[in-house]
């Protein structure tokens, strides 16, 4: 699908090609020889340390296949299984049944990643296709929207409404996150659980750090498309985050303990 709708002729592509490109998408997620591994290592490991220069690689995407999303699965199916392994390593350390760490997994998968993905992606295209849009100087230019609606969406072509370039953002942002509250998270887990004024101090800077730079990351997604204004919008959650983290300090509430205890009773 192509990043930018028309009015007029435009509008009958945009019909048409959800249709054709799901079916090879879907087909690149079971030949995983298809899919380039070694591109999205790359941009995992840039995405902790260069973030713009991913972003400078979408711009020649879309000068090359004219389109923003990606139109390989293997960063959501590579983080997928990060995300799997690493939750199966929490339950291997915390849980105490196999029925139960099943449950958790999915649950992970389904509302960490996926559900809540596909909510923050959805108000980010609401916001930048009605607020952030820049206004067409005449009547002849070609409205452009951030790719994340379909036209007539059907439920088969749901699973590619969720791979456009809004989610594109949420996972390029939410993988440095996974790095540090799930992995650096896992290793540090025994001291972050603990009780005591350090682990709430150490526990909120972690997922202050986080949050803040999950924004940021989301802030230069947006700020890469050229057809929006005002992409400084997406930088306003970090001040919350920075203010409410003191305030979570001074209180003693230890988000670590919090989220492992929904999960995992055994570390009460």
């Amino acid at each position: 699908m192509l990043p930018t709708t028309s009015k007029g002729l435009g509008r009958t592509s945009s019909h048409v090609r959800p249709n054709s490109v799901l079916p090879q998408y879907l087909r690149k997620i079971i030949k995983w020889q298809q899919m380039d591994i070694e591109y999205t290592f790359w941009q995992m490991l840039h995405l902790c340390t260069s973030p713009k220069v991913v972003y400078q690689h979408t711009k020649y995407h879309k000068q090359t296949k004219n389109q923003w999303a990606r139109d390989d699965p293997a960063f959501i199916v590579i983080c997928t299984l990060l995300l799997v392994i690493a939750t199966l390593a929490y339950c291997a350390a915390y849980d105490h049944s196999a029925g139960h760490a099943v449950f958790v997994v999915i649950s992970v998968l389904l509302f960490h990643f996926i559900l809540t993905g596909a909510t923050l992606a959805t108000c980010c295209w609401f916001l930048t296709n009605n607020y952030l849009r820049e206004e067409a100087p005449s009547s002849h230019a070609v409205e452009q929207r951030v790719e994340w609606q379909v036209q007539n969406l059907s439920i088969s072509n749901f699973i590619f409404f969720i791979l456009l370039y809004a989610f594109d953002v949420h996972c390029n942002s939410f993988f440095p996150m996974f790095v540090l509250l799930y992995v650096i998270h896992y290793f540090l887990s025994p001291l972050l659980v603990a009780h005591g004024f350090i682990p709430v101090l150490l526990s909120n800077l972690l997922f202050m750090v986080a949050a803040s730079y999950y924004h940021y990351l989301n802030f230069l997604g947006y700020d890469v498309l050229p057809f929006l204004e005002r992409t400084t919008f997406f930088l306003y959650p970090i001040g919350i985050v920075i203010v409410l983290s003191p305030i979570f300090i001074l209180i003693g509430f230890n988000p670590s303990r919090h989220f492992m205890n929904i999960y995992f009773s055994r570390v009460l």
